[in-house]
């Protein structure tokens, strides 16, 4: 996988001490490396100093920066001292990727004029600048920090996931297979909204799908190796063979959707053809979708697989869509947040067991192979949801923990118990404001990261749960 790559740029201001931008050429470059990053670096003796101070070297910088244009996924504004802000704008107005801002420190004991540098002061000149044109920008604690500190690789992770996010999101492919669940409004959502914020809907008939299983042989090599991949990855042992090899086929076919189609997402009608047609329920499927970093979420909630996109994209690993299922006892800042079985397996605290869907199983025996079945792991999570209204997309974001605590083992599904600060709150916020009974979770505290790049660089409107 090609690494993340940073151009890196650094301002200069004439009365101010220039030795100090070598240093920082020389940190700038060692902390991106150490982190795992990649960088581009404009020749040092492209500009005086190495630096941008004058407004012709910012267009300089410009045209450096666009002969290279496609190479980085963001900028780094080095602030070694209080730089020219002029050159800085001339430079980076139409980067077009996100700008972290970064000001070293001065440190006690070297403030004479030979080593004093004013960032301090200096980043409130550039970013004032920044917002006056309207230029999209990062800042994050500390205000003043050293590239060569804990501190700063903190900083720059966070950006990175930024960046991937941004790039991410900015434009890509989401694919519907099938229509809205007939029975769930709650998850409508505005096609011609999200084409204006470069998600692209493709939309299929499940009765395409359903052809595309029938017409497929068992033997075909296909369906083989989709099957031993399955086998590995749960546990199958109770399904019966025809409706195992049913579940390979679906596969397959949603293989083709995502290959033909161009696919970055999808979200799948899983209830009630496939049930009463196919005899299967796709779940599982959807769990191992996840695992291998192909967003899918179930019941045609396409907002959901939104919000889960740019969860993968930050953090890397798989995401989950889930309802607001149970309370937990009597304390208020605990749910049971579940599904039937399309939670990945490196979300659970064991191997799931492929089992009957319960639910179907009820009414219409042998309907329902393919919940997986399980509970989730204990771990610290960011969850989020989106809709459309008014030609707007509107998502909030917040965090929580998976506390790892139990459920009873009657209790048929993926199950996790919630732990959510000022849960009840933030419950009427969402049922006031509309928001559907599914919520996304992903690994890892995001909930800034995701803010940053709805907000700054994607338009998105957030709505404030806390």
């Amino acid at each position: 996988m090609k690494k993340q790559t940073f151009a890196l740029f650094f301002g200069n201001r004439g009365f101010m001490p220039a030795e100090l931008i070598e240093g920082a050429r020389v940190d700038m470059v060692k902390a991106v490396t150490d982190a795992g990053y990649d960088y581009l670096i404009m020749d040092a003796d492209a500009t005086r100093y190495g630096a941008v101070e004058t407004r012709d070297e910012g267009l300089k910088y410009a045209a450096w920066l666009k002969s290279h244009e496609g190479e980085y996924d963001g900028v780094i504004l080095c602030m070694p001292i209080f730089i020219d802000e002029n050159g800085a704008i001339a430079a980076l107005r139409d980067c077009g990727v996100p700008v972290l801002m970064q000001a070293y420190p001065d440190t006690i004991g070297k403030m004479d004029f030979q080593h004093r540098r004013d960032a301090y002061c200096g980043k409130f000149s550039v970013t004032d600048v920044f917002y006056q044109y309207k230029v999209p920008f990062t800042v994050m604690k500390p205000h003043v920090v050293d590239p060569l500190t804990p501190a700063f690789r903190e900083n720059l992770d966070d950006f990175a996931a930024i960046c991937r996010v941004v790039k991410g999101m900015k434009r890509f492919n989401l694919g519907c297979i099938g229509a809205r669940t007939t029975a769930f409004k709650t998850t409508r959502f505005d096609e011609l909204t999200l084409q204006r914020y470069g998600i692209n809907v493709e939309s299929f008939d499940l009765s395409e799908l359903v052809f595309m299983v029938n017409e497929m042989k068992d033997d075909d090599p296909k369906v083989i190796a989709k099957k031993e991949r399955l086998w590995n990855y749960s546990d199958f042992t109770r399904v019966p063979e025809k409706n195992f090899n049913t579940l390979a086929k679906i596969s397959c076919v949603i293989d083709w959707y995502i290959e033909t189609y161009h696919l970055d997402a999808i979200t799948l009608r899983c209830w009630n053809e496939m049930e009463t047609i196919l005899r299967v329920c796709p779940c599982v499927l959807i769990s191992e979708l996840n695992d291998r970093g192909i967003v899918c979420s179930c019941e045609v909630d396409l907002c959901s697989a939104i919000t889960m996109r740019a969860m993968n994209l930050a953090s890397g690993k798989a995401t989950a869509c889930l309802d607001w299922n149970n309370n937990y006892g009597d304390d208020e800042n605990k749910v049971i947040l579940f599904h039937c079985g399309p939670v990945a397996q490196s979300l659970m605290a064991a191997k799931g067991t492929v089992t009957e869907h319960k639910m179907f199983a009820k009414g219409d025996p042998g309907s329902g192979w393919g919940s997986n079945e399980g509970r989730i792991a204990a771990f610290p999570f960011t969850y989020s949801n989106c809709m459309t209204e008014d030609g707007k997309l509107k998502i909030y974001v917040s965090e929580g923990e998976f506390t790892g605590e139990p459920i009873e083992d009657s209790f048929f599904g993926c199950g996790g118990v919630a732990e959510i600060p000022n849960l009840q709150d933030k419950l009427l916020k969402l049922a006031k404001n509309g928001y559907k009974h599914h919520t996304t979770v992903g690994v890892g505290r995001m909930k800034n990261i995701l803010t940053e790049a709805f907000e700054t660089y994607l338009g998105y409107e957030t709505f404030d749960i806390g």
